[in-house]
């Protein structure tokens, strides 16, 4: 079973992937379908985070938890709990707009940080919690990585699956409108703060799933865990490079940066302990760099998001002759 071995990096690789596709979509709903800035994902992760683990995790002395329930249950419970946590910092924040609901949502993720931090009856807090089960743990490690991978890249494709009948759906052109002119989907009779606050919630139950898949996978979880740089960052840029909008853009972008940022590391750990620190900041300048490539030669994204445009030859005739006479009117 040595190929199994040889294949241990690389399915680890794989399994980041799918946790940050998950986030990277949840991303996508909040930015790329309704134009939310959200800034906070890290918050969100580390909710659903903490919650698989203090659900799923045996009982320990001084901390809530001990219900050891069984992982889907902790994986549902982590989008609920995103997404009940998501509703009232929704309705305060989304009254904000672009940059300043950015710095609202900052500091909400960095409030849940400093809990998980200080709350020792919750979250136990700098040492955290241990012991946290994984679906078939009991396997060789080897063995236990593949079927996680598995199981991570199957949620993925279902959230991949939902979200996008939901984007090509009414409810994805719904979006899309309040997005672009929010005042003239208002006009039209939608509820733009229900619903943006409705995309607020879903891609935050996305982000939560995402928290619980990795803490599953790490089977620990400390408030270091939850670092903005490595998750609202760079989700940020996986959904930026990718293109915004568009769920298999998002994905792409979760893939290439993901890749680059790990098979870096392996190269700054082969350097000089003196230089191994410096080089994790010559990691952050690389991922910096290759969005400002993005942004100046292409600043839709690699897979832009593709814009349903009616042509004049797919109108029926009657469509057609009312937007003639349209034009005659203008003109006149």
């Amino acid at each position: 079973m040595e190929w199994i071995t040889v294949l241990n990096y690389p399915v680890y690789l794989a399994i980041f992937i799918c946790i940050y596709g998950c986030l990277a979509i949840g991303l996508n709903i909040q930015w790329g379908y309704a134009g939310l800035f959200n800034a906070g994902v890290a918050g969100f992760f580390a909710i659903g985070a903490y919650a698989s683990a203090i659900l799923t995790s045996p009982w320990a002395e001084g901390r809530l938890g001990g219900f050891d329930l069984p992982f889907p249950v902790g994986l549902v419970g982590a989008m609920l709990l995103a997404g009940l946590l998501a509703w009232p910092i929704g309705k305060i924040c989304l009254r904000f707009r672009s940059d300043y609901l950015a710095i609202v949502t900052i500091g909400v993720a960095e409030g849940i940080r400093l809990v998980a931090r200080s709350e020792e009856w919750l979250t136990n807090s700098a040492r955290g919690i241990s012991a946290i089960p994984r679906p078939f743990g009991d396997l060789p490690y080897a063995k236990a990585q593949l079927v996680y991978l598995g199981i991570t890249a199957l949620i993925l494709l279902v959230a991949y699956v939902l979200v996008q009948r939901q984007a090509v759906s009414p409810w994805g052109r719904m979006m899309r409108a309040i997005r672009d002119n929010e005042s003239a989907a208002q006009a039209m009779g939608k509820d733009v703060p229900y619903r943006r606050l409705e995309a607020f919630i879903l891609g935050s139950a996305l982000m939560g799933l995402a928290g619980a898949l990795y803490v599953h996978l790490a089977r620990t979880i400390t408030p270091d865990a939850i670092d903005p740089m490595l998750i609202t960052f760079l989700v940020w840029i996986m959904v930026i490079l990718g293109g915004a909008g568009n769920n298999r853009g998002v994905l792409l972008g979760a893939i290439i940066v993901w890749v680059i940022w790990s098979t870096s590391e392996i190269v700054t750990d082969q350097l000089p302990s003196e230089y191994a620190l410096k080089a994790k900041y010559g990691r952050m300048f690389l991922i910096g760099l290759l969005l400002q490539l993005v942004l100046r030669f292409r600043p839709e994204g690699i897979l832009p998001e593709k814009l349903r445009k009616e042509s004049r030859e797919e109108r029926p005739m009657g469509e057609q002759a009312s937007a003639t006479q349209a034009t005659g009117n203008i003109i006149n």
